[in-house]
């Protein structure tokens, strides 16, 4: 019997990580073609790096974790379960997302101004930008599972970011992701803090929304002049090639 559970147990991590490494390969496939291997791999990478850091956060939380998931051109994501339990807990494991991948993103950047690597310079372009949007206020974002924990009324303010957004670079993707927010936005709009469920799931200390809080605005303006300046950049490449 003890045989049989181990058996299955380890078919269950087979599977995790058929899941998980099937699908990266499926990805990196897909924006292979639009955008070429290297590009393709390394941006799949950053995607790992990112999700990797929920798998961390919410393993060190004693959260049961599944597999990693890749979709092309949608992202990337880890089944987390009782996640939505507790808001300082989801708060932590949403922002470690965003932390792990500015880690990855900065590597490629110093990699790139030591080597001069313009393909090095793209990714960490792409790993800013693509954690940056990430952060924006309003769940399913990464942003609002942090915010939250100092108000859901909050994701009011992502519901103009994402507007703006999709005006400056419409996508089928930005829809979809509006219309999986609009609970999200229903929620907050209705949001009482004397609720029942709402004083349980929103017990959060002074300290903590304050920590949060703080660690969020400076992460989100460390990836927006990093964005920016990198961008700057590219385009100086980009000019250099015309002339």
């Amino acid at each position: 019997m003890t045989k049989l559970l181990l058996l299955l147990f380890s078919g269950l991590k087979l599977g995790k990580v058929l899941i998980t490494g099937g699908s990266m390969l499926l990805s990196v496939a897909v924006y292979a073609i639009f955008f070429g291997w290297p590009f393709a791999l390394g941006f799949v990478l950053l995607l790992f790096i990112h999700e990797l850091g929920h798998y961390l956060a919410a393993r060190q939380r004693g959260l049961e974790v599944g597999a990693m998931a890749f979709i092309p051109f949608v992202g990337a994501w880890v089944a987390i379960r009782n996640l939505e339990h507790d808001a300082e807990t989801e708060a932590y494991v949403g922002i470690a997302g965003p932390v792990l991948g500015t880690l990855g993103a900065l590597g490629c950047y110093y990699v790139a101004r030591d080597t001069g690597s313009n393909l090095l310079l793209a990714l960490s372009y792409s790993g800013f930008l693509l954690n940056l949007i990430n952060l924006i206020p309003l769940s399913p974002f990464d942003g609002g599972r942090v915010t939250q924990v100092i108000s859901p009324r909050l994701w009011l303010l992502g519901v103009p970011i994402l507007g703006a957004l999709f005006v400056y670079h419409p996508s089928p993707m930005l829809v979809l992701i509006g219309i999986l927010a609009l609970p999200s936005v229903m929620r907050a709009w209705n949001y009482d803090p004397n609720a029942p469920e709402n004083l349980h799931h929103g017990a959060v200390s002074t300290e903590n929304k304050v920590v949060y809080g703080a660690s969020y605005l400076a992460l989100a303006a460390f990836l927006a002049v990093m964005s920016s300046d990198v961008h700057e950049m590219l385009s100086d490449v980009a000019h250099g090639y015309a002339t």
